[in-house]
């Protein structure tokens, strides 16, 4: 069987919903009395009230240029950057007027010149933080998609595995926390190996989830073709996935900064989780703050990055179509 061929079927799926939709349009405009009338003749072949199909690109929408991507990017920040300017207004307001202690809630001034005068130090620690949280999410994206493929392809090891990935995640990462610094010591092997337990869970989940979600029908039409597992696996089941497991490793990739810094908690002597445990000991509220805007720098920065991973692994996705991929119009 030919490539082009799977190819067309892998994508059927994703364009059954818009076929679907145009298909009852044109029922409806067939049935509505005048609807001939109301159309402008158009010169050539088309008869009166049929729609003229758009020269070029078989009928498909203009891919969007590069200004109106960076358009819609703007349009999408805006909103988020308001209320973040919101909370930094009230921020500054609380702390300028001291309505709570400095040594509490710093202002962002001082907050400011703790980042810049050990910024150094602070560096070095995220640097640690980050490559904990990266080979832990690399890891756990590894094993969740390929536990998620022997669920979704074997009864047995579904009936087998799944309880015990439920039985994995329902413990408390932090209890077992201390277990595996006394097992692997106090250096990077037990905050990559929590940051991997608590990342693993949704990338299974929705792996799953995705594999299972394949059209039984495309599936049938690939065996008829002659198409194998593989074949049918890298062409079908994997592409239609992919929507769903994006969205897992999206979760996943922020799980994964909670498990590096909860195991810098129990047992470190460098990363954000350790200068946390300093600062906290010390009443050191600017560098507490410091340090947390570090970590939810991390986290954006890899969700972010997983994003744009997901814009050009699956463009053709409805939820790309629209143009802003994390709001709703």
């Amino acid at each position: 069987m030919t490539e082009n061929s799977l190819d067309t079927a892998g994508r059927r799926a994703a364009d059954q919903a818009g076929g679907d939709q145009a298909a009852d349009s044109a029922a409806t405009a067939e049935s509505s009395p005048g609807s001939a009338e109301a159309s402008p003749r158009v010169g050539g072949p088309y008869p009166s009230g049929v729609a003229v199909p758009p020269s070029g690109g078989g009928g498909r929408p203009p891919r969007p240029t590069l200004g109106r991507r960076a358009v819609a990017f703007a349009d999408s920040l805006w909103r988020p950057g308001l209320v973040l300017a919101a909370v930094f207004a009230v921020w500054w307001f609380v702390a300028a007027r001291e309505y709570v202690p400095n040594y509490l809630v710093p202002t962002p001034g001082q907050v400011g010149e703790t980042m810049t005068g050990q910024w150094s130090e602070l560096a070095r620690h995220t640097l640690v933080t980050l490559y904990e949280t990266v080979l832990g999410f690399v890891l756990a994206a590894a094993l969740g998609l390929a536990t998620a493929v022997a669920i979704a392809y074997s009864r047995t090891l579904d009936k087998a595995l799944y309880p015990i990935v439920l039985f994995a995640q329902v413990i408390p990462k932090i209890a077992i926390a201390p277990l595996l610094v006394v097992w692997f010591g106090l250096g990077l092997t037990p905050k990559i190996i929590l940051a991997v337990l608590i990342a693993f869970f949704p990338v299974v989940i929705s792996g799953v989830a995705g594999l299972r979600s394949t059209d039984p029908e495309l599936l049938d039409l690939a065996a008829t073709m002659g198409a194998g597992r593989w074949r049918t696996f890298r062409k079908i089941r994997f592409p239609n996935a992919l929507p769903h497991l994006m969205a897992g490793l999206k979760v996943a990739v922020t799980l994964a900064v909670v498990g590096a810094v909860v195991g810098e908690f129990v047992g470190a002597s460098e990363g954000l989780g350790y200068v946390l445990l300093l600062a906290n000991g010390n009443l050191d509220a600017p560098l507490l703050f410091a340090d947390l805007i570090l970590m939810s720098a991390i986290g954006i920065v890899l969700f972010v990055l997983v994003e744009i991973a997901e814009a050009l692994l699956i463009p053709w996705h409805a939820s790309r179509r629209a143009g802003v991929s994390l709001t709703t119009s």
